[in-house]
């Protein structure tokens, strides 16, 4: 994936994280034709409604995959497509996997798109996400699907340039643009609010140019992305459906159309305002003094900034099972779980044994390596704030600083000793377990680094700064901030713990995360090997449901792996070709996950947990147990 599709990818991670007001669960999941507005009213839902500018809307997918069948979604149940095609199981694909196979590539399987009416103009149409690099070929098999199946003429409404130009010679297929739609009009308001901020005013965005969170943008169109801000003006024409409208409803923030407006409002540029959109015109004035100040009381008392709890008096390196789940405010939320898991002694399971290195010292090492001043800097320098790019090269220098810091020979002495006693010629994994894992709404689950079969004393202290040093990725950095984790409040713990050179490995979670509706059922993932992504070679793992009502096993997908990571003997880990039978679990080793997980789940208060589990000569053993967090 290319820097340009990670950060479309990173924006519509931003747009899934917007959670809309609940619907009620009615209705069919899906409609093969609409036939009559009444079926359209079944499933739809309206922006704006009892207004002049009235918005009813529903989602479509068109499988290419199965002779081109599509799905009128019902959006009373389904907020996103990838929502509808979870959920009833047509693929589990996710995150980047999903974005990249069905916005990004033209060898889609799946064509995801919009039908609404236009009330202005009294016409319906279909459209593409703003960011989607759909063909014109698939442009127009939409368009022909659709008006077969739909009662009433749709014509297509292109959401970018790029998308304009892809449809401009598109056969028995009209065309209608947003700036049809609005006319002559030079005021729409996309999202009605108040907000005070300090304009922008952008003449190119491009991956040098980020804005604060206080920032009322000034732009010629609607990007494709966007990190939370104050409020949104567009000078050109832009569609309520974009998805950019859709997270300004969810932040609460003004978002309008003016045309004209970077040379109306560039006088403004710089200047805190107080702007207010309206239904048929809007209010900008410069923010005076008592506003400020209350803006800045506020923003004191901010409740979504997350601060991370953290205890840097413990300096002891407690095994796992002189951990409980209380234990996370000094060792992290990875370590202090699986204390817990231990600790319960569930039959059946078993949590390998390690010891964990406090944030004491990951702080120490900081302060000792003078680290501590580079982050301070880096934290408060604008650029580094402002321009991504220059943001990752930094980020990536203060990795290779942790890394070739000076490690406390004490310690060095005490963790060496101590992994030789305990785990003697062993290949150790050497683990994440920060503070800022686990939050609110927040998991931090894939950021952070761990260091696989570690063998070597050298190597045991590198993995060591490794770990530390991931703090610091990128991916982590942003997710964070975007999350409002308070940086200067994150600190690293790191769990030694013996290695299991797995037969099969994966993730169970004691939910259905695909179809919330699917009531106490537990999904299984199993790869034959470890449980780290292959480099090469096909990924689609073994994904079960097991439904405890009928206490049936569904096989959602079977293993398409063509190998196998194992560990090598000189340390790390290899990865193996494989061939033969993709089934990797038994219904016998199935049943005794459903009950470990079931079993977990009530260590944890019944909370749903998201869970890594490895299998080897009988034995099921559990490396990790954590809240699940819908994503």
């Amino acid at each position: 994936m290319t820097r340009k599709q990670s950060i479309l990818w990173l924006g519509l991670v931003l747009i899934i994280l917007y959670v809309p007001p609940a619907q009620a669960q009615t209705g069919p999941r899906s409609l093969p034709a609409v036939t009559s507005q009444a079926q359209f009213d079944l499933i739809a839902v309206t922006y704006d409604p009892n207004t002049p500018y009235a918005l009813p809307n529903i989602l479509f997918v068109i499988d290419r995959r199965d002779s081109n069948k599509i799905y009128y979604v019902n959006k009373k149940r389904y907020s996103f497509h990838k929502d509808f095609i979870n959920g009833t199981y047509l693929s589990l694909e996710s995150g980047k996997e999903f974005f990249e196979n069905n916005y990004l590539k033209p060898n889609r399987r799946f064509i995801l798109g919009s039908i609404a009416y236009q009330t202005p103009i009294k016409r319906w149409t279909y459209e593409f996400w703003e960011g989607d690099l759909i063909s014109t070929e698939q442009i127009q098999l939409a368009g022909e699907i659709i008006n077969k199946t739909f009662f009433a003429p749709v014509a297509f409404k292109p959401n970018s340039l790029r998308q304009d130009e892809a449809s401009r010679s598109l056969a028995k297929i009209e065309r209608i643009l947003q700036s049809d739609i609005a006319r002559e009009r030079e005021y729409e308001a996309l999202n009605i609010a108040k907000g005070l901020g300090r304009i922008h005013v952008i003449n190119k965005l491009d991956d040098h140019v980020e804005i604060g969170f206080n920032e009322i943008l000034v732009l010629d169109e609607v990007p494709v992305q966007l990190p939370p801000v104050a409020g949104i003006i567009t000078s050109q024409p832009s569609t309520p459906l974009s998805h950019i409208n859709l997270l300004a409803k969810g932040w609460g923030i003004p978002n309008a159309y003016i045309k004209n407006a970077k040379e109306l409002l560039k006088q403004y540029d710089g200047w805190w305002v107080a702007f207010e959109t309206k239904r048929e015109d809007y209010s900008i004035k410069r923010a005076d003094l008592n506003q400020l100040n209350e803006y800045q009381r506020r923003l004191k008392e901010r409740l979504d900034v997350i601060k991370p709890h953290y205890n840097l008096d413990e300096t002891r390196l407690l095994g796992l099972a002189q951990q409980r789940k209380s234990s996370s405010i000094a060792f992290g939320g990875k370590s202090a779980n699986l204390g817990e898991v231990m600790n319960a002694h569930l039959p059946g399971i078993i949590v390998p044994n390690g010891f964990t290195i406090p944030f004491y010292y990951y702080d120490e090492f900081i302060r000792r390596n003078n680290i501590d001043d580079a982050i301070y800097t880096l934290i408060n320098d604008q650029k580094f704030v402002h321009d991504p790019a220059y943001r990752r090269a930094r980020l990536t220098e203060l990795r290779e600083k942790i890394q070739q810091g000076t490690f406390d020979p004490a310690l060095q002495k005490e963790v060496i000793n101590r992994a030789a006693h305990e785990f003697p010629g062993k290949g150790l994994f050497v683990r994440s377990s920060s503070n800022s894992e686990d939050l609110p709404k927040f998991s931090g689950a894939g950021l952070y680094t761990t260091v696989p079969n570690v063998r070597g004393d050298r190597e045991l202290i590198e993995a060591i700064k490794t770990v530390w040093a991931s703090l610091w990725n990128f991916e982590a950095y942003e997710f964070r901030e975007r999350a409002n984790v308070d940086h200067s409040k994150i600190f690293m713990a790191v769990l030694l713990q013996e290695g299991i050179n797995s037969e099969s490995s994966g993730v169970m979670i004691s939910t259905d995360p695909y179809d919330k509706e699917n009531s106490g059922a537990i999904y299984i993932s199993a790869k034959r090997g470890l449980g780290i992504k292959v480099v090469e070679g096909q990924r689609i793992a073994e994904q079960i449901i097991f439904r405890p009502r009928t206490n049936a096993i569904q096989v959602l997908t079977r293993s398409a792996e063509d190998s196998l990571l194992t560990f090598d003997e000189q340390g790390g880990v290899k990865e193996v070709p494989i061939t033969g039978d993709r089934v990797v679990l038994t219904d016998e080793v199935i049943r005794r996950l459903v009950k470990a997980a079931t079993e977990i789940k009530r260590v944890f208060g019944s909370h749903d947990q998201d869970i890594e589990w490895a299998y080897m000569k009988g034995q099921i053993y559990i490396v990790q147990s954590r809240p699940y967090i819908p994503g």
